[in-house]
């Protein structure tokens, strides 16, 4: 065999027969397969329907033999969609660590891992593969498809319907039964529900002479230790915790526009009544401001936010807040008690990038 180790990355959102052909001509040319796992600590979205444990459920149904003998290892690495560098370093720490430890059985080899011939596999020519070029120190694998043209975006639309199509023809057996038993999940018909809405959302925009672009804000707000959050009261991502924000009015600035929807959606206020503007406004003259702008960030379409943070002054008693307007509920939470997997889309990334989690 040519390699020791190959890695291969993706979300596998669900692993398809061509995600298959990528592994199984990997297992031809190295002793040890590692499949590292994108997306693994995000709400569940149309885009991300399946957990972590549930996809490793999928792939493991299917490479049972290669799992149990350690051909196979299966590993997570966590989005940074913000930040390309410490994603890349995560991968490096992870695919290093999980080497080591599993060839060294937990003992030192005397290169490290230059005792090892380590590479990445992937469609070379797919735009989702752009990472292959990102590893100067590992040989790329660029394997050829051989099965017709489909993608997971396409077989999640078909799936994830009032009357869902399995995807027979394009994945494993094993992931096609899963699949089917999934259904009986209550969070499937959650993610119809949502799957209908989009399509809905999409369909009012099908006329305009080009695909639209949104524009909206966000207010990162903190006070004390804890972040101002809302619980979404409507589709997408209903339960599931945001930043206060919305969509940005005809007549208005991006600023204007933030500190409104803060007000409707949470009703801030101290001791005296409801905060006024130029209070708020007061608290955000200094403050970061930033744009996040990674394409797929909403299911809606394209959707570029501006973020905005507010530092409000720290005391005993918070602000108080109430859920109003679109948001089923508004609360502080304390910043070292935030569950990624809770979040509505790239939100737990925004507050990542400008707090400094």
């Amino acid at each position: 065999m040519t390699f020791d180790y190959l890695a291969f990355i993706g979300r596998f959102q669900p692993f398809h027969l061509g995600h298959k052909n990528v592994v199984d001509t990997a297992l031809d040319q190295a002793k040890h397969v590692i499949l590292l796992i994108g997306s693994p600590n995000v709400a569940r979205s149309i885009r991300n329907p399946f957990t972590i444990e549930e996809r490793i459920e999928m792939i493991t149904a299917v490479y049972r033999y290669e799992v149990a003998t350690g051909r196979l290892i299966i590993r997570a690495i966590d989005d940074t969609i913000y930040n390309d560098q410490a994603w890349i370093a995560d991968v490096q720490r992870v695919a290093s660590e999980t080497i080591l430890d599993h060839a060294n059985e937990g003992a030192a080899r005397l290169h490290g891992l230059d005792d090892f011939k380590i590479g990445l596999a992937g469609f070379g020519k797919d735009g989702t593969s752009y990472y292959l070029k990102r590893f100067p120190n590992w040989a790329s694998v660029d394997i050829k498809p051989v099965y017709a043209t489909f993608n997971a975006t396409d077989i999640r639309a078909d799936y994830f319907r009032s009357a869902p199509l399995l995807p027979r023809d394009n994945c494993p057996p094993e992931v096609v039964e899963w699949m089917s038993g999934f259904r009986a999940d209550p969070a499937f018909e959650t993610l119809v529900r949502e799957a209908q809405f989009v399509g809905e959302y999409k369909t009012q925009w099908a006329s305009a002479p080009f695909p639209p672009v949104f524009v909206t804000v966000d207010a990162v707000v903190v006070q004390s230790g804890h972040i101002l959050l809302v619980r979404r009261g409507g589709q997408p991502g209903k339960g599931q915790l945001a930043l206060p924000g919305g969509f940005v009015d005809q007549d208005e600035t991006l600023r204007a526009s933030v500190i409104r929807e803060l007000r409707e959606e949470t009703g801030i206020s101290d001791e005296k009544g409801p905060i006024p503007p130029a209070m708020l406004g007061s608290f955000i003259e200094d403050a970061e401001t930033r744009i996040f702008d990674a394409p797929y960030r909403s299911v809606r379409g394209r959707t570029i936010t501006h973020a905005f943070k507010f530092m409000l002054p720290e005391r005993k008693r918070l602000f108080s807040v109430k859920g109003m307007d679109d948001a089923e509920h508004a609360q502080w939470h304390p910043l070292g008690a935030l569950d990624p997997r809770g979040f509505f889309e790239d939100h737990w990334f925004i507050i990542q990038e400008m707090v400094g989690l």
